[in-house]
């Protein structure tokens, strides 16, 4: 009854039947909801409460234990940041209204006293979050001092594979589905090896494994099986892609129809295929580009025409002046370089970014030079350096798979392939229909490691090296080359010298016409 109401007890929070401390997760940590709040009852018109509508926060809860909450949903909520901030510092919880702490009104309503905060807070989140508070929150680094960055992928050693497919078990029995079969154990790692982008690391993330995995019991049940087999799951991984792969369909159909353009039999001079990685969501997918350089008398500039009209971004800028850096060092090291070169991203009509171009820019580039054609039947990708060393690049398995798409639908000839730095071989992980082309002799991957490698590939001509003179091999693909930056800076010469004569005959003319007037 009402007239009892002041003679019964709150109790805000109850641990007598808890064993250990308390841990709390709340997952929608509300300013209220963390530090608690004071309800009101409508009577005759007024809102009434008392000391019976004090109702607890997190905080309450997880006194004397640990409170966990979701990062980026506790910076979602208005002031309980601040709230949660608060609390910590003077190891209390006050239980205050927000219209209260805000001065929005001036109603004379409850004040509890505050409670002694004895409590642990983990703060679970992605790692931007963690190093944008750190750097821009004072406080943050002073309340939250033991940070702990887990790792999403795991050796793929024989224990973890092991580990790894008693997870799946426990996976299965926990969702209720069915068995799996080694071999759909065995492809299920595979897989997860592929979402790492390493064939020597396993991705432990479980969501994703999960979700395949009861994919995978899906269509085991439409196929009668009493068991998930490898055919079930590698159904499950055709349909994921299948579901995300429309604007994939849609560039491979308009290369097919040739509106974009992309060569996969013949050989051309200054032109290659590029390869790049397009990422949508949790999708990604290979896109061969077609890479075309010019090469004219000039005062040494590489243009990047990309980053003249802002679609190239700072790293594939970066990688372009790399180029200059390698051409100027290996091939005018003591004499002007007198060239004007331009490099594109033929039918690029968006954003460039990254150096994993730069090794086909380099090699189109090498051809515009050297007046030697490229086998169009190969396509490159690689970054490089200044020294000519072929460096690793991400993508590695979309954009091998990216071509081979273009040149299965086209027919393979067994003269197609792709050029891939030596050190990404560690990281290919290819769908199996590549794998069989592969050893069928009918699609090649040509790992590399220096520039040199990637352009006899190319050209079929040896680079070449200098002899103890200094001079590169005849007919190679680096004397080539030299000999064009050569004849170049002579007809730089040749132009400068006749202008500098005419200049002087021009003086003495003068000269003389004003001496004739001054005898006048």
């Amino acid at each position: 009854p009402p007239l009892f109401r002041r003679y019964q007890v709150n109790v805000l929070v109850d641990h007598s039947e808890s064993k250990g401390a308390p841990v709390v997760y709340e997952d929608h940590p509300t300013y209220n909801n963390l530090i608690g709040r004071i309800e009101h009852i409508a009577q005759m018109g007024a809102l009434v409460t008392d000391f019976n509508l004090i109702k607890p926060g997190a905080l309450h809860r997880a006194n004397g234990g640990y409170l966990i909450l979701d990062a980026r949903q506790l910076l979602l909520q208005p002031y309980a940041w601040d709230g949660l901030k608060r609390a910590l510092r003077s190891r209390e919880v006050r239980i205050e209204s927000l219209s209260q702490v805000l001065s929005l009104v001036s109603t004379v309503s409850l004040e509890p006293e505050p409670i002694p905060l004895d409590v642990k807070v983990v703060l679970i989140g992605e790692r931007l979050l963690y190093y944008l508070l750190y750097q821009l929150d004072p406080d943050f680094g002073e309340l939250f001092k033991v940070e702990a960055d887990f790792n999403e992928e795991i050796p793929r050693t024989p224990e973890n594979n092991l580990l790894y497919a008693r997870l799946i078990g426990t996976i299965a029995r926990k969702e209720g589905l069915r068995p799996f079969d080694r071999g759909a154990v065995a492809r299920v790692i595979e897989h997860s090896a592929r979402m790492a982008d390493d064939a020597e690391k396993l991705s432990i993330h479980l969501l994703s494994t999960a979700d395949l995995l009861r994919e995978a019991d899906y269509w085991a049940g439409v196929a009668g099986n009493g068991v998930v087999t490898a055919d079930d799951v590698q159904r499950a991984i055709d349909a994921q892609i299948h579901r995300a792969d429309r604007l994939r369909e849609l560039v491979q159909e308009e290369i097919k129809r040739g509106t974009i353009l992309i060569d996969t039999t013949g050989e051309r001079v200054g032109q290659v295929n590029g390869l790049s990685v397009i990422q949508l969501g949790n999708f990604a997918f290979g896109r061969p580009n077609r890479i075309t350089a010019r090469v004219r008398l000039g005062k040494g500039e590489v243009v990047d025409i990309e980053r003249e009209v802002e679609l190239g971004g700072p790293i594939h800028s970066k990688g372009v002046l790399i180029l200059s850096g390698f051409l100027g060092a290996r091939y005018a090291a003591e004499r002007p370089l007198s060239l004007s070169a331009s490099l594109v991203f033929e039918q690029s009509y968006s954003g460039v970014e990254g150096d994993s171009a730069s090794l086909a820019e380099l090699c189109a580039l090498l051809s515009s030079l050297a007046e030697v054609p490229i086998r169009q039947s190969l396509a490159v990708t690689g970054s490089v350096n200044q020294h000519g060393e072929v460096q690793a690049i991400g993508g590695v398995n979309e954009k091998i798979e990216g071509f081979f798409d273009v040149c299965k639908t086209r027919g393979l000839t067994g003269e197609q392939g792709v050029i891939i730095p030596a050190t990404n071989v560690q990281h290919l992980m290819l769908r199996q229909d590549v794998i069989e082309a592969v050893k069928a002799g009918q699609f090649h991957i040509y790992p590399v490691q220096t520039v040199d490698q990637g352009i006899e590939l190319l050209t079929g001509i040896p680079a070449g090296e200098r002899d103890e003179e200094g001079n590169f091999p005849e007919g190679s693909i680096n004397q080539l080359v030299e000999a064009r930056l050569i004849e170049l800076a002579e007809k730089q010469r040749a132009f400068a010298a006749p202008r500098k004569e005419a200049g002087g005959e021009e003086e003495e003319i003068k000269e003389e016409e004003g001496g004739d007037e001054r005898t006048e």
